[in-house]
């Protein structure tokens, strides 16, 4: 399929369209709240809330007998929320630690939204059929609707962080510091949380409880190689996650037997690798390339120094030296011939025989600066 049937899709396209739109909704509220979970040291959260938000799709339906997607989303929600301020509550008042708190959890509510999902399987009611799809996510399954309601619910959240951007942004990276400032620490941890509670839910139709984590962490992860400013890594963040919901509705449209929310996760993913070795500050293979041209510049500087040392103990700073001399002098380092001719190029040495290399001017005025500059001339 070509570029252009893959556009004429997503507009015309019912189905197409609306995953979409669904998955890049979630990519845009998932990556803004998951921003500051990562920040906040939080991004374990996700896997947690996600988990935890199965019982409460589950006895929603119980309670109700209707799949639609807000009573679904309202029940999940609940559910999340109150996992969190559990496991607050144990970090707070117990000596358990928090990557235990979050493991208890996960654990418990996730078995018992198991068991309530079994039980419910077994009911004779037909309309029960299909819960077991927020497990690993249907995206195939949204309906316009449900992309509305998505929609509002991320529009409030994201509301919301523009409200108490200035709150939110010292309780990320100063939480004592706010607290000194009289800023209600509690409520604003629970307001917080519940906003990133809004994002996971609203993603459990399309990606589900396995996967939703993922699109919590990896859209801020890749935005944090690029940026550090939090402004910039929001949008970033939450362009990723936009771009990977885009990129994983159209690749899955291509054939049968291609899940949506997989497809996704593995979006960002590569997202996510793309950033970890390509990103201008942070980037490993800028790094790599950053690190070479560091220790060319040092074995130019050494080369050139030591062509200056040489030249002193002859008692004629222009006095011409062997290369062997040179390389015995950097044993271990490497590169002296291509350093040598770097010099060359740049005016600072000239040969004089085959292996025998002296000093410029230009060189002498270099090598005088470097040796200044070395801590042994302090």
């Amino acid at each position: 399929m070509t570029l252009p049937d893959l556009l004429n899709n997503l507009l015309f396209d019912y189905t197409v369209r609306t995953v979409a739109l669904g998955a890049m909704v979630l990519g845009v509220v998932s990556g803004a709240l998951g921003t500051f979970a990562l920040l906040r040291k939080q991004s374990l959260l996700g896997d947690a809330v996600s988990h935890a938000a199965l019982p409460g799709v589950v006895i929603a339906f119980l309670l109700t007998r209707s799949k639609a997607s807000i009573v679904l989303i309202l029940g999940a929600a609940i559910a999340g929320w109150l996992a969190t301020i559990w496991m607050m509550n144990i970090v707070k008042h117990t000596r358990v630690k928090e990557d235990n708190a979050l493991g208890l959890v996960l654990s418990v509510f996730f078995g018992f939204g198991l068991m309530l999902l079994t039980f419910t399987q077994r009911l004779p009611d037909s309309r029960q059929a299909g819960l077991d799809s927020f497990l690993f996510g249907q995206a195939a399954t949204l309906l316009t609707r449900d992309v509305l309601t998505m929609a509002a619910l991320g529009g409030i959240s994201l509301l919301l962080i523009g409200v108490f951007w200035k709150e939110f942004k010292l309780l990320s990276f100063d939480r004592e510091f706010a607290a000194s400032l009289g800023f209600p620490i509690s409520f604003l941890d629970i307001l917080l949380t519940t906003l990133l509670v809004i994002a996971i839910v609203i993603g459990l139709q399309a990606v589900g409880v396995v996967l939703m984590s993922a699109m919590v962490v990896a859209p801020a992860a890749a935005a944090r190689q690029w940026t550090d400013r939090l402004g910039v890594m929001l949008f970033l963040s939450s362009f990723f996650g936009a771009l990977a919901g885009l990129i994983g509705a159209l690749i899955s449209s291509l054939g049968s037997g291609l899940s949506t929310g997989p497809v996704v996760v593995l979006s960002i993913s590569v997202i996510v690798l793309v950033s970890l070795f390509f990103a201008p500050n942070r980037g490993l293979f800028w790094r790599w390339v950053r690190q070479r041209r560091n220790r060319r510049k040092l074995r130019i500087g050494s080369v050139l120094s030591n062509l200056y040392t040489l030249g002193s103990q002859h008692g004629d700073p222009k006095h011409a030296h062997s290369i062997e001399v040179l390389r015995a002098m950097n044993y271990g380092r490497g590169g002296v011939q291509r350093s040598l001719l770097t010099l060359e190029e740049r005016g600072h040495v000239v040969r004089e025989d085959e292996h025998k290399w002296a000093l410029t001017e230009s060189g002498l005025e270099e090598a005088r600066k470097i040796t200044q500059q070395s801590p042994q001339s302090e």
